[in-house]
């Protein structure tokens, strides 16, 4: 991508850059662009669960595909049903790497036309690229398509920037300790102790109260807004607000343990921010441009 001193010529930015600067760094970084269609099998973002919140580039190629292999109950059904009508539909749900790569290779070397859908976006606590690399191990080139996830579709329904001037100037992604990540991977109080931070919590639905014990342990504010969205942008969407102190309750007798997002912070509330310097002085610019018009006219 080029800044605004860059070249207008895009190849002068790609011949100028140096894929092994970086150990690791795919030569085909330099090669395309996220929205381009690329060469074998895309791992697209099926989004949050609207189907009207995937994106034109994952509609296309679902709507191409000849077999699509999903992340099950992640997905929604209408989704699938709406886009995916002309292809093969397989769960990838239970099936290890052993069985979903050969599958995705052999029907890619038939000549088929494959997709992997993913829920929310892959690259959000998607485990994407440990499959596209084994892929490509095979010969099998593989891509991404951008998705929209689930904390996007949760600030829409509450309203709110998840980014507020003088309240929120950081947003985390983060997720709790559990079987995945240690007690010293989760930091999950220190981005709520920073204060201007709105802290999205992924995969943590179940454990909401752990959770909140701890913030209140560490000595965070109980009153610190939470919202919980279940199922953001999905028919049965439901969306419970509280504070660190009481948030854990309202899940427990909604009876959630899964598929909701955990929104920690001040920004949860569309309350209390600065108007932003963009558009700062409006009202008095636009009082004076009248103005201005008005003794223009009487001259």
């Amino acid at each position: 991508m080029m800044g605004s001193n860059d070249s207008d010529d895009g190849n002068d930015s790609n011949d100028s850059a140096d894929p092994d600067s970086i150990d690791g760094v795919d030569d085909r970084v330099f090669e395309r662009n996220a929205g381009d269609r690329g060469e074998g099998v895309p791992f697209v973002g099926a989004g949050p669960g609207d189907p009207r919140l995937l994106t034109v580039a994952g509609k296309e190629l679902l709507e191409d595909a000849d077999l699509v292999v999903h992340a099950g109950s992640l997905v929604n059904s209408e989704l699938l049903e709406a886009y995916c009508d002309g292809a093969d539909l397989v769960n990838s749900v239970g099936k290890d790497l052993e069985e979903l790569v050969p599958l995705m290779r052999d029907a890619y070397e038939d000549g088929r036309t494959v997709v992997r859908l993913h829920s929310g976006d892959p690259a959000i606590y998607g485990a994407a690229l440990e499959q596209m690399d084994a892929l490509e191990s095979e010969g099998v080139p593989t891509y991404f398509v951008p998705g929209v996830t689930s904390a996007f579709a949760a600030s829409a329904t509450l309203r709110t920037q998840l980014t507020l001037n003088e309240v929120s100037n950081h947003v985390a992604f983060t997720r709790p300790q559990g079987k995945t990540l240690s007690e010293e991977q989760d930091h999950v109080s220190e981005f709520v102790g920073m204060g201007d931070v709105t802290t999205c919590i992924y995969l943590g639905t179940h454990a909401v109260r752990e959770t909140m014990d701890r913030l209140l342990e560490d000595g965070h504010d109980p009153e610190t807004p939470v919202a919980v969205i279940y199922h953001a942008s999905w028919p049965d969407e439901d969306v419970l607000l509280g504070t660190i102190d009481d948030i854990a309750e309202k899940v427990e007798t909604a009876g959630y343990r899964a598929s909701a997002l955990v929104v920690v912070g001040d920004a949860v509330t569309g309350a209390g921010y600065e108007r932003s310097y963009l558009y700062g002085d409006w009202a008095n610019s636009g009082a004076a441009d009248t103005t201005d018009e008005a003794e223009s006219t009487d001259d």
